[in-house]
């Protein structure tokens, strides 16, 4: 399968990433492993991280992994998760070459993977 070649869509930046977990029902935000990550969970599990100590925007989430592949392949911007499970986790860059809406929708697959588990 052949790589989208990059764009140029606005980067998401820390804020509107730490607004947007934040506004899941039940999510909250935590620093388990020192001032320098960010944590954000559901149900005490977490469904993102990212680092405070980065130039660009990254972080981990939670995916299918037939899914985790296929985006790998597909996107430039998604690597296997950085220090993770590589079988369960991505690490997306926010780099620009996808809309905000891409990385939402990320986020939003991996609240949902987490969030049906806790119940």
């Amino acid at each position: 399968m052949k790589l989208r070649q990059p764009l140029s869509y606005p980067d998401m930046n820390i804020e509107t990433l730490r607004e947007y977990c934040l506004s899941k029902p039940g999510a909250e935000e935590t620093l388990p492993f020192g001032p320098d990550t960010l944590v954000y969970k559901v149900g005490g599990k977490m469904f993102l991280l990212t680092g405070l100590d980065s130039e660009d925007l990254r972080f981990n989430v939670k995916c299918d992994p037939d899914k985790a592949i296929e985006w790998r392949e597909e996107f430039t911007c998604v690597q296997p998760g950085y220090h993770m499970n590589k079988k369960h986790w991505n690490t997306i860059v926010a780099d620009g070459s996808v809309p905000d809406k891409q990385l939402k929708e990320w986020i939003d697959h991996s609240y949902e993977l987490v969030a049906k588990k806790k119940k």
